[in-house]
């Protein structure tokens, strides 16, 4: 018989006993499959998302051939390069005038000869909504032309046609509670448009625009300003020109050279895609402007992630094929019998490998096709930008599913090398032989596991990708060595325990073959969970302590705009208190100044007053990142020791200028304990009584030196500034008062806005000017589209000199949704698993079975047993996989530290903390919901009764 004739017949016992054994094939498949289709929708998804020039191109300037801009410097001769991304003068061209001696450019009078074009140009603007009012941009753009295809799109409705009509995105109409029909009003000339359609832009989804037609908008809006002084007028921004030129020309590189000679700059379509050479590039002739170009390496995470994928595979369809040779130890004897060596046994095994792999594979990426074409708005929706088109490459999803195929032989290798090795009588007869456990492999694995963790955080500090990868897979694997030792050690454990557990662990003890490898599974699917958990949770925590607050958590602050606003905030106070979720009471805030208000009189050179807390110099005082020697210190310091020092009073000030509370440069806020409490959120007794007795809280204790602070005022006045002159008469002096202070805790030093709180009374002791200028609320939540825009409503109508100041949130990607679906998908695999164990322990312990049943054990023992053993395997290969993922985890981590630390030294008030923090939500849901669930379905699913059969031999 020919080598191909007997691996056909193993394919086709293979294929017969997968048809004949549905479920464990299903099974199978599903741990095959999962994988690539995870991989498969991963590379769709990224090379649909990844645009094109082209596409570029077309979310830029919709099917026409050019944009033409002028860049504002007038008339005068530029050059730039072909893809417009950087433009500058010729160096021996005419020197750029001033800003106000700049002439206005002709940009039409450039087009070639036959072209025609659009006008684009926006404006901000506020207009009513169903909830109140808004802030937001109108385009004046004629949306209906087709040239305006692929850059805005309609969804529903009608273009705009004339004056009165008006396309709202998408997100806009969310946001403000309108639709297509509804009617929104421009506040100021009072003009009201009906909004006849919703559309999209592709490459900005998130985008909350209004476009009308040119014409409709600005010209109306300043006629009215015209008319009426009280019409605050429009201040759009500058024009564009979406060109198509003459019928088969387009825009060539010719047409741009004549453009920049008058002082436009121009994106063309034909150039971008077809650049001209260097050598006629008159840019690059003087200039060394090289274009960045991506590293071809991989990241690290992503060759750490197909690496530990690969392994993945592998471990996890093993058990389930030695599921298969369990059952199938008859037939397989039955082979021998017919004159089949053990070859020919090692090829029926792994033919089933071979189909099953085969069958998962295809699978896989079959499902992971039609998932992103069904969930393609939702990923679309999540990444800000519509694909370009659905771009599948044939090559790399057959490279995928080859993966996926090699590795189920690869699963099905050691099932068939055990099943080859059995002799015929055992496999007749039912008997497993005794096979002592391997003394060398514990300790193998102990070696590639310290070694494994070695290499990988040596990868780590060094950035090499393929130690990472390397080092981490073969920690795993090392740890997959001594799972048999392991689950000895466990069968020790049940002394003292109920008769199910103690069964449980010794069983899963004495048939290590049999759990090795179901823990192994296990361990597989939560270790790469737990790496790209570990390493996501790390970022995020990053991210937080890099994110600078403008606000305090929990707050809210009601601003006055300008001095002619202060009247307004007892409307404005009952709008917020009305419409926002206030908590708490009410905290006013003052702002204090010496001399003239520069806020008022900051048109005129040397007409106002300054107000300085002045900040001694040494030790604590003066941050030691900055000036001087600052380079040579971020040399020797460690992470830690840099983030301790930047989270010093001396040095907080210096990074920290986000805030949403501007009192002055001095930071210096008026208010009393309410202040502190409800914004600084300093409940300290001691520090209220200060400020009722005149004493300023200091909240940054670096400013103070002996208890006390230096305040020095310049009162400087302007000569129309007649009211507050009247307080210091004469010429302008400076002034410097030595303050005793509360100094509060140093943790409050970085509380935005807000350096020291200076009492009522004592700015008057010291003839000093304040005014209201706000309150701060505590809320119970951030307050939302439809809240924010109700208060504005109320403000616009008291005269809109007051604004409401929310937080400003952190950034995010929906990194909790990502921990989410890791979890379960980790989940799913551990139930998996677990299944897989139930199956191979029904395979194994008839005979026991049997025997429990002889002796009177009760009918609900076979289900407690079932279910302990699905939890001593998922709970044994949870708690292992979680060790495993931390290394590649950790590796990571200690490349983003290394650049992290980089860059610091480079700039010694960049931050270098980079922590490393475990993601405990998604270890417990693993850890305890995910083998009590595995637990519970085992138990459901076994039979409490169980047929005595005669013995066999």
């Amino acid at each position: 018989m020919s080598v191909f004739t007997g691996w056909r017949a193993a394919l086709r016992i293979a294929r017969r006993d997968a048809m004949r054994s549905k479920g464990r094939s299903a099974l199978v498949v599903a741990m095959i499959a999962l994988p690539v289709l995870g991989v498969t929708a991963a590379d769709v998804t990224y090379r649909s998302s990844a645009s094109t020039v082209a596409e570029d191109l077309t979310a830029r300037m919709g099917s026409a051939d050019a944009v033409f801009s002028s860049p504002g410097i007038g008339p005068v001769p530029l050059e730039q390069m072909p893809d417009a991304s950087t433009w500058g003068t010729p160096e021996d061209g005419p020197e750029v005038p001033a800003e106000d001696e700049r002439d206005p450019v002709d940009v039409p009078a450039t087009f070639p000869e036959g072209s025609r074009y659009l006008t684009e140009q926006s404006v901000p603007a506020v207009v009513t909504t169903r909830h109140g009012v808004a802030n937001t941009e109108i385009v004046e753009l004629r949306t209906s032309d087709p040239a305006v295809r692929g850059r805005l799109d309609l969804v529903d409705g009608a273009y705009p046609h004339g004056e009165g009509e008006i396309v709202a995105t998408e997100h806009f109409l969310e946001s403000a509670g309108l639709a297509v029909g509804s009617r929104t009003t421009l506040r100021g000339p009072e003009q009201t448009y009906t909004i006849t359609g919703s559309v999209e832009l592709p490459g900005e989804l998130d985008k909350s625009a209004l476009y009308a037609d040119p014409g409709a908008v600005l010209a109306p809006w300043k006629a009215a300003a015209d008319r009426d002084e009280k019409v605050v007028p429009p201040y759009p921004g500058d024009m564009t020109w979406l060109v198509r030129g003459p019928a088969g020309a387009g825009i060539s590189w010719p047409d741009v050279l004549k453009a920049n000679e008058k002082g436009v700059v121009v994106l063309s379509r034909q150039v971008a895609l077809d650049p001209p050479p260097d050598s006629e590039v008159p840019l690059l002739a003087h200039q060394d402007i090289s274009s960045y170009e991506g590293s071809s390496e991989l990241s690290a995470a992503v060759v750490t992630v197909v690496a530990m994928t690969v392994l993945e595979i592998v471990l996890l369809a093993g058990p389930a094929f030695a599921v298969g040779a369990r059952r199938s130890r008859r037939q397989l004897g039955l082979v021998g019998t017919c004159g089949g060596d053990r070859g020919q046994v090692r090829a029926v095994v792994l033919s089933g490998g071979l189909v099953l792999g085969a069958v998962g594979a295809v699978t896989g990426v079959a499902a992971g096709l039609g998932l992103t074409v069904l969930f393609r708005p939702m990923i679309e929706g999540w990444m800000g930008s519509r694909f370009g088109e659905f771009d599948i490459r044939p090559w790399e999803l057959l490279g995928i599913a080859a993966i996926g195929l090699v590795t189920g032989v690869l699963a099905a290798l050691a099932p068939a090398i055990v099943a080859g090795r059995q002799s015929v009588l055992e496999s007749l007869t039912g008997r497993r032989g005794t096979r002592r456990s391997s003394r060398v492999l514990p300790v193998v694995g102990c070696v590639a596991l310290a070694g494994g963790v070695v290499v990988a955080v040596f990868g780590g500090m060094s950035a090499d990708t393929r130690l990472i990868a390397g080092g981490s897979v073969v920690a795993e694997l090392g740890v997959l060595a001594c799972i048999p030792v392991i689950v000895g050690f466990l069968g020790r454990l049940g002394t003292r325990l109920p008769l199910s557990p103690r069964m449980a662990l010794r069983d899963a003890a004495r048939n290590r073959g049999r759990t090795a490898p179901a823990v192994a599974a296990v361990m597989a699917a939560v270790a790469g969970t737990v790496a790209i958990a570990t390493y996501t949770t790390s970022v995020m925590a990053e991210h937080d302590y890099d994110h600078v607050r403008s606000l305090t958590p929990g707050t809210v602050a009601l601003i006055a705009s300008e001095s002619a606003g202060v009247d307004q905030l007892p409307l404005a106070r009952t709008a917020a208190e009305q419409n926002l979720a206030v908590s708490g009471g009410r905290a006013d805030i003052g702002r204090v100044w010496a001399g003239s208000d520069c806020t008022v009189y900051y048109e005129d050179e040397n007409s106002c007053g300054t107000l300085e807390l002045v900040k001694p110099t040494g030790e604590g005082h003066t941050c030691p990142l900055q000036g001087e020697g600052a380079k040579e210190l971020a040399e020797s310091l460690s992470a830690d020791e840099h983030k301790k020092l930047m989270g010093s009073p001396a040095c907080v000030d210096e990074y920290i200028t986000a805030q949403a509370i501007s009192t002055g440069e001095s930071n210096i806020a008026v208010g009393d304990a309410a202040l502190l409490r409800s914004y600084v959120k300093l409940d300290d007794p001691a520090a209220a009584e200060a400020l009722a007795a005149g004493t300023p809280v200091l909240l940054n204790p670096a400013y103070a030196q002996d208890g006390q602070v230096t305040l020095k005022a310049v009162h400087t006045y302007n000569e129309r500034d007649k009211e507050n002159r009247k307080l210091h008469p004469g010429k302008a002096r400076t002034t410097t008062d030595r303050l005793k202070v509360y100094v509060a805790p140093a943790k409050y030093a970085t509380t935005p806005g807000i350096r020291m709180i200076l009492p009522q009374r004592t700015a008057e002791r010291l003839g000093l000017h304040t005014e209201a200028y706000g309150s701060i609320y505590t809320v119970t939540h951030t307050p939302t589209d439809a809240e924010q825009q109700a208060v504005a409503a109320a403000f616009t109508q008291a005269g809109n000199g007051v604004y409401l100041q929310a937080p400003n949130p952190m950034e995010t990607r929906d990194e909790d949704v990502v921990l989410l679906i890791l979890a379960l998908f980790a989940g799913v695999v551990t139930l998996g698993a677990a299944a897989i164990t139930t199956g191979l322990a029904k395979a194994d312990a008839e005979a026991d079975l049997t025997t429990l049943s002889a002796v009177g054990a009760p009918p609900g023992v076979r289900r407690s047993l079932s279910g302990f053993q699905c939890v001593v395997v998922a709970l044994t290969g949870v708690l292992l996989g979680t060790a495993a993922g931390v290394v590649p985890a950790v590796a990571l981590r200690l490349v983003d530290l290394r650049e992290a630390m980089e860059a610091m030294r480079a700039e010694p008030m960049d931050s270098a903390y980079t922590p490393i923090v475990m993601p405990w939500e998604t270890i417990g849901l693993l850890a305890l919901v995910v083998p009590v669930l595995a637990g519970l379905l085992a138990a459901a699913f076994a039979g409490s009764r169980l047929a005595l059969a005669r013995r066999a031999g």
